[in-house]
């Protein structure tokens, strides 16, 4: 048996007033994901508990049946492995993105417009040669994602991710310490924070950019600060191998330590133009060789981040069309038996803008069970199917039929 988890990133929703009161969800035209929940058993997974923060590494690694307050060290660590950015004993790996900010110093996104990952680059060199030393790395990412490592740091903070604050002032957003011990860490960070202001306000990029018509990347934000974690791997635990695809380096970095194949999809970009194709024909030759894959599909996310409902129906639409139902197309010309099943990480609520930490739908689509009475994808469906609300590594256990 073969086993694909296909994650739409902050798919999932809340009702909103412009769709009469349905979700993204609900209004999408998404037959392939309506399929597998005919065709599956139907349930709610909470993947952020009351006591973890909203974050996309948390989520992540609960769906994947890790329990993040074991080894959860923050973000920019697990990135830090897909960058291929070696972690030493003692080093502090955090991420660093490019934001932008108002005239008035309110944070208007956490992406800067989307910057590219070439513009990024130029923009991070001059950080390293500005706020850089022996004990400071910037290291470049991909668009606004990007990584600080430094020795000697305290990892004991109190961080604020900037997509869950947009419209307000960066300054009272600043790091803080969560104990006296880190007060030095808190203030060196926000210092480089701050600089970070004058040194991109009239970057060449941010010139151009401007020129453009485009949002500047006029500062850096700091946060999820963590060091190297220990976390066991799918064939140590379920003697599968598997491997993960992925435009984001987060889930990319959580499968190195997984022990998964990372594949690297052209045109993954993890947005609304990503390869949904790429993505799925990576799959199918993935689980040629191996038991298990997991394809994570950011675009839903970013567009609620942005605000955007005409985009998130559309990312919606286009997972189901261009990559699920690929997907599915070449299991049945290849004559695999597969357990398939989707769901979101958790809700980007396109009217919040932010990560929330509600329940997500799911379905599983297993040849050896027998479906259950729902008939289609969404919040409400899934809420009244057979798996009920499952929690901690339950997920991931009915997948691989270990419940």
């Amino acid at each position: 048996m073969k086993y694909i988890i296909i994650l739409g990133d902050g798919m999932s929703d809340y009702p909103v007033a412009r769709l009469g009161g349905r979700t993204p969800l609900q209004v999408a035209r998404k037959p392939n994901m309506d399929r597998i929940a005919r065709e599956g058993r139907c349930g709610l997974v909470r993947t952020i508990e009351d006591d973890m923060p909203t974050g996309s590494e948390a989520a992540n690694l609960a769906v994947l049946g890790y329990n993040p307050r074991e080894v959860l060290q923050g973000r920019g660590v697990l990135e830090a492995a897909s960058m291929g950015v070696d972690i030493r004993e003692g080093d502090v790996a955090m991420r660093c993105n490019l934001i932008c900010l108002f005239d008035d110093g309110r944070i208007k996104n956490h992406s800067a417009g989307h910057i590219s990952s070439a513009e990024s680059e130029e923009m991070l060199k001059t950080l390293q040669g500005e706020l850089g030393s022996d004990a400071l790395h910037f290291h470049t990412g991909v668009s606004y994602r990007h990584l600080l490592v430094g020795r000697g740091l305290d990892p004991r903070l109190d961080c604020r991710p900037p997509h869950d604050h947009p419209g307000e002032m960066a300054a009272q957003l600043l790091i803080r310490p969560q104990v006296p011990a880190a007060q030095a860490t808190a203030d060196l960070l926000n210092d480089l924070t701050r600089r970070s202001w004058t040194i991109l306000q009239d970057h060449p990029v941010n010139q151009r950019r401007r020129a453009a018509g485009k949002d500047p990347g006029n500062s850096i934000w700091l946060w999820s600060a963590g060091r190297r974690p220990t976390m066991w791997t799918f064939a140590d635990r379920f003697g599968l191998t598997g491997a993960v695809i992925s435009a984001v380096d987060l889930i990319r970095g959580i499968g190195v330590y997984a022990g998964l194949e990372v594949l690297k999809v052209p045109g993954a970009t993890g947005l609304y133009d990503t390869n949904y194709e790429g993505k799925a024909d990576a799959c199918l030759a993935a689980i040629a060789r191996h038991d298990f894959c997991y394809v994570h599909v950011e675009a839903p996310d970013e567009a609620g981040h942005d605000g955007n409902l005409e985009l998130k129906i559309r990312t919606i639409e286009d997972l189901d069309r261009r990559l699920v139902g690929r997907l599915l197309a070449g299991l049945e010309q290849r004559g695999l038996p597969a357990v398939v099943a989707v769901l979101p990480d958790h809700p980007t609520p396109v009217e919040k803008r932010i990560h929330v930490r509600d329940a997500v739908p799911v379905a599983i689509r297993d040849p050896r069970q027998a479906p259950d009475a729902v008939s289609v994808y969404d919040e409400q469906s899934c809420a009244r199917g057979g798996l009920g609300t499952l929690r901690g590594d339950e997920f991931i256990r009915t997948v691989f039929g270990k419940s």
